[in-house]
Parts: structure tokens; sequence; C-alpha cells
């Protein structure tokens, strides 16, 4: 049933994708929506019935308001100011990230790191912003096309951090402040080699952490084993140790008797 659902999912994404083709609507545009319509009949057919099997609990678990949100979208009538809603069609091809396990466990591992990835972001921030004011002052008069102001001056710091033409920005400078090769060499190390190396180190250690390598599977499975073996020995010398009391005590009645 999972295997006939991730089907259904990317056959109605390579679909909706074949519908952007103005070649391929005149020749097959009928077949291309009657199969968009069976494709979304199976989603709200699909829903209904996880809804009617779980009850209220289908809405305990955050991952069925995903799936019934993005069905949601594609019943809206696709006309009048609601026409946009159309193009929001593809989201539904997101279905295949709560389908398939592997794709659910990376998205929550990535949610796991917001908190983490809020701090670098906020750092990072931080450093364009102050780049950017001093880039202003030093180079607004300069390079005013790139520098002129505080929000150009953001934007092309934003581009130099992506590594998009910062050769170029960089020598527009230069031609007239040689020394200015070490602010953009500063620049870049701190905010691309250090702050985006840190974000990406957050998110593979969330992922580490939501799913254990093969290695820390067997090793827990081991640790379980070796706690269910201590368990055992730990009953047999309860029911010793017990048994032998009882038999002392009943050696010591013996003997007040006689």
């Amino acid at each position: 049933m999972q295997r006939a659902l991730i089907a259904v999912i990317v056959i109605n994404a390579v679909t909706i994708g074949c519908e952007t083709s103005s070649f391929l609507m005149e020749r097959a545009g009928g077949l291309l929506h009657a199969i968009d319509r069976i494709a979304l009949a199976i989603f709200i057919v699909e829903i209904a019935a996880r809804l009617y099997a779980d009850g209220r609990a289908f809405w305990s678990d955050p991952w069925n308001w995903f799936d019934a949100i993005i069905v949601g979208i594609a019943l809206v009538p696709a006309s009048g100011p609601a026409s946009v809603l159309r193009a929001l069609r593809i989201m539904r091809a997101l279905r295949l990230v709560s389908a398939v396990p592997s794709m659910r466990r990376v998205v929550s591992a990535l949610l796991t790191a917001v908190p983490g990835m809020a701090s670098i972001i906020g750092l990072l921030v931080l450093m364009i912003y102050i780049a950017a004011v001093i880039a202003t002052k030093l180079f607004g008069d300069i390079v005013p096309e790139r520098f002129d102001a505080l929000p150009r001056s953001l934007f092309t710091l934003f581009q130099i951090m992506t590594g998009d033409d910062w050769g170029n920005v960089a020598q527009e400078v230069m031609e007239e402040k040689p020394w200015a090769w070490i602010f953009f060499i500063v620049y870049i190390l701190i905010s691309t080699f250090v702050a985006l190396n840190l974000f990406i180190a957050v998110v593979v250690n969330a992922m580490n952490d939501a799913e254990p390598s093969p290695s820390e599977t067997r090793a827990q499975e081991d640790i379980e084993a070796l706690k269910q073996d201590l368990a055992a020995v730990n009953a047999k010398l309860d029911l010793l140790l017990s048994h032998t009391s009882q038999v002392r005590m009943s050696t010591n009645g013996r003997s007040h008797a006689d």
C-alpha cells in the first residue's frame, strides 16, 4: 500500500510538471488532467480512510496535518482570486516526505536542529550587518552601484558570501584602494568558511543523533542483550538466596526443637 501511494505521488508530480509544456498540453492535455484528477481522488480517499481508522487520534500526528493541508490546497477552486493556488498543486510531491520514512527522519532531524541553526543564523546576520556598515563607509564613494547605501551593501555582501562574482567586486574596489583585499578575504573567511560550515555541522550532528549508524545500532542491541542477561542472573541469584534463607530457617527451627 505504501509503495503504491509513493508511485501515485511520483506520477502525479511528473504529470503536473508536464502541464508546463505547451507541446505536451496540445497533444495530451486531457490525459494529463485526467491523471491529475485520479491522483487527487486517490489522495482524498487515502486521507479519509486514515481519518476513519484513527478517529480523533489522526489529528495528534503532525504528519497527518501536513498531508491533510497539502491535499486540502488542491480542493480550493482554481478560479478567480484563488487561481494562484493552482500552481501550488505541485506541493503534493511533498507528500513523499511523509510517505518515505528516511525522508521523514531527515526532516525531523532538521526541525530538531532549528534552535542551533537559529543561533548560527543570528551570528551570521550580525557579521554581515557589521561588514555592510563598514563597506558602505569605506567603499560607498568608490563603487556606488554596489556600496552606496546599506541595503545595497547588504545584498552585495550576501552575494559575496555565496561566492558569486566576488572577485570582480573586489577588483573594482581594489582599483582605488589596493588594501581592500584584506577586508574581502577576512569577510569571506568568517562568513563562508566559519559560519556556513558551523551551520552544516549543526545539521549533520542533528541527523547523526536522529539516525544512529549501524555500528551504534549493533552496540545498542548488545547492551540490551547484556541487560537482559544480567536481569536473568539477578533473578536466579534472588531465587537462590531465597531458597538458602528458607533452608537456614528450617535448620534453625529443627535445632530449637531438639
